[in-house]
Protein backbone atom coordinates (compact mmCIF):
# COMPACT_ATOMS: atom_id res chain seq x y z
CA UNK A 1 0.00 0.00 0.00
CA UNK A 2 1.36 3.38 -0.95
CA UNK A 3 1.25 6.60 1.04
CA UNK A 4 -1.30 8.06 -1.39
CA UNK A 5 -3.61 5.10 -0.73
CA UNK A 6 -3.35 5.55 3.04
CA UNK A 7 -3.89 9.30 2.75
CA UNK A 8 -6.96 8.69 0.58
CA UNK A 9 -8.31 6.12 3.07
CA UNK A 10 -7.75 8.58 5.90
CA UNK A 11 -9.52 11.40 4.03
CA UNK A 12 -12.52 9.12 3.42
CA UNK A 13 -12.56 8.11 7.09
CA UNK A 14 -12.38 11.77 8.14
CA UNK A 15 -15.32 12.64 5.86
CA UNK A 16 -17.34 9.78 7.29
CA UNK A 17 -16.52 10.93 10.81
CA UNK A 18 -17.61 14.49 10.01
CA UNK A 19 -20.88 13.29 8.48
CA UNK A 20 -21.67 11.01 11.43
CA UNK A 21 -20.77 13.72 13.95
CA UNK A 22 -23.09 16.15 12.16
CA UNK A 23 -25.88 13.55 12.14
CA UNK A 24 -25.40 12.95 15.86
CA UNK A 25 -25.44 16.67 16.60
CA UNK A 26 -28.67 17.02 14.60
CA UNK A 27 -30.35 14.19 16.53
CA UNK A 28 -29.24 15.68 19.84
CA UNK A 29 -30.44 19.14 18.85
CA UNK A 30 -33.78 17.81 17.62
CA UNK A 31 -34.42 16.10 20.93
CA UNK A 32 -33.39 19.01 23.16
CA UNK A 33 -36.26 20.47 25.07
CA UNK A 34 -38.54 17.67 24.01
CA UNK A 35 -40.53 15.89 26.64
CA UNK A 36 -41.66 13.18 24.25
CA UNK A 37 -41.85 9.71 25.74
CA UNK A 38 -39.72 8.04 23.10
CA UNK A 39 -39.21 4.95 25.25
CA UNK A 40 -42.76 3.87 24.46
CA UNK A 41 -43.03 5.12 20.90
CA UNK A 42 -44.97 2.59 18.83
CA UNK A 43 -43.35 3.89 15.65
CA UNK A 44 -40.14 1.91 16.14
CA UNK A 45 -36.65 2.87 17.26
CA UNK A 46 -36.42 5.37 20.05
CA UNK A 47 -34.58 8.64 19.83
CA UNK A 48 -32.30 7.38 22.60
CA UNK A 49 -31.51 4.26 20.54
CA UNK A 50 -30.72 6.30 17.43
CA UNK A 51 -28.55 8.68 19.46
CA UNK A 52 -26.62 5.76 20.98
CA UNK A 53 -26.25 4.03 17.64
CA UNK A 54 -24.84 7.20 16.07
CA UNK A 55 -22.55 7.69 19.07
CA UNK A 56 -21.13 4.20 18.53
CA UNK A 57 -20.61 4.87 14.82
CA UNK A 58 -18.84 8.16 15.65
CA UNK A 59 -16.53 6.36 18.09
CA UNK A 60 -15.75 3.70 15.50
CA UNK A 61 -15.10 6.30 12.78
CA UNK A 62 -12.86 8.30 15.14
CA UNK A 63 -10.87 5.15 15.92
CA UNK A 64 -10.51 4.42 12.19
CA UNK A 65 -8.97 7.86 11.65
CA UNK A 66 -6.57 7.26 14.56
CA UNK A 67 -5.68 3.80 13.22
CA UNK A 68 -4.91 5.23 9.80
CA UNK A 69 -2.80 7.98 11.39
CA UNK A 70 -0.84 5.26 13.18
CA UNK A 71 -0.44 3.37 9.89
CA UNK A 72 0.98 6.51 8.27
CA UNK A 73 3.44 6.86 11.17
CA UNK A 74 4.49 3.21 10.72
CA UNK A 75 4.96 3.85 7.02
CA UNK A 76 7.27 6.79 7.83
CA UNK A 77 9.16 4.63 10.34
CA UNK A 78 9.57 1.79 7.86
CA UNK A 79 7.54 -0.69 9.92
CA UNK A 80 4.22 -0.46 8.08
CA UNK A 81 4.06 -3.92 6.47
CA UNK A 82 5.59 -5.73 9.46
CA UNK A 83 3.52 -7.73 11.94
CA UNK A 84 3.87 -6.19 15.39
CA UNK A 85 3.60 -9.65 16.98
CA UNK A 86 5.88 -11.93 14.95
CA UNK A 87 7.74 -9.45 12.74
CA UNK A 88 6.84 -11.21 9.49
CA UNK A 89 5.74 -9.32 6.41
CA UNK A 90 2.01 -8.65 6.20
CA UNK A 91 0.78 -9.77 2.76
CA UNK A 92 -0.24 -7.03 0.34
CA UNK A 93 -3.72 -8.53 0.00
CA UNK A 94 -4.29 -8.15 3.75
CA UNK A 95 -3.02 -4.57 3.71
CA UNK A 96 -5.32 -3.74 0.80
CA UNK A 97 -8.31 -5.13 2.71
CA UNK A 98 -7.24 -3.72 6.11
CA UNK A 99 -4.86 -0.82 5.49
CA UNK A 100 -4.43 -0.03 9.19
CA UNK A 101 -3.77 -3.60 10.32
CA UNK A 102 -0.74 -4.19 12.51
CA UNK A 103 -0.74 -7.99 12.41
CA UNK A 104 -0.46 -10.76 9.88
CA UNK A 105 -3.37 -13.15 9.48
CA UNK A 106 -1.79 -15.84 11.64
CA UNK A 107 -1.23 -13.46 14.56
CA UNK A 108 -4.64 -11.82 14.23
Amino acid sequence: MRRTDLVRERAEAERRLETLAADLAAVKQASEGSNADDEHDPEGATIAFEREQLSALVRRARQRVLDLDAALHRLDAGTYARCRTCGSTIPTERLEALPATQTCRDCA
